[in-house]
């Protein structure tokens, strides 16, 4: 680490604490040639590659707007959307490490979308998992409605947006 006073590369650490849900690292820093203090964050760097090979930082952002657009003229809130967004995330550091397929990203998706509201998911899964035709759509709507008999959660359901 430089030191933003005298661009000296020595420091010592100070104090160290874990931020962001044990994502990130927030240190303390003192410089040992001029004595400044200064904090840098430490991130672990999630790599997406997508289908035509190209890697890039996975981005929540994306997330959101990929997920805004199944959510539109729904009531469903953006803290809501941040929240899906931060457990996917999660979910694919987990399971993947530090490097993960953008096809993973969608499959990561999908439940905590179904359980957040399930015309979203069925909007979201129709692009995703290519529905060609309504049987597509009615396969999809028998598998919710037998995940559903497990017990209601609470959301919206499609009979709801149906009536």
């Amino acid at each position: 680490m430089l030191c933003p006073s005298c661009r000296s590369e020595q420091s010592r650490v100070l104090d160290s604490r874990t931020v962001e849900s044990g994502s990130a690292i927030r240190r303390r820093r003192e410089c040992t040639r001029c004595g400044t203090r200064f904090t840098t964050l430490e991130r672990s760097i999630l790599l997406v590659t997508k289908r035509n090979g190209v890697t890039e930082e996975f981005s929540r952002d994306k997330v959101i707007r990929g997920v805004t657009r199944a959510c539109q003229g729904l009531d469903v809130s953006d803290d809501a959307l941040k929240v899906l967004a931060h457990e996917v995330e999660q979910t694919i550091r987990a399971n993947h490490g530090s490097q993960v397929d953008a096809n993973d990203i969608g499959l990561a998706i999908l439940e905590p979308l179904r359980n957040l509201h399930e015309v979203a998911y069925l909007r979201f899964a129709s692009v995703y998992k290519s529905f060609r035709s309504a049987e597509d759509f009615e396969n999809e709507i028998r598998l919710l409605r037998g995940a559903g008999e497990d017990g209601q959660r609470g959301q919206r359901t499609v009979e709801d947006a149906v009536s």
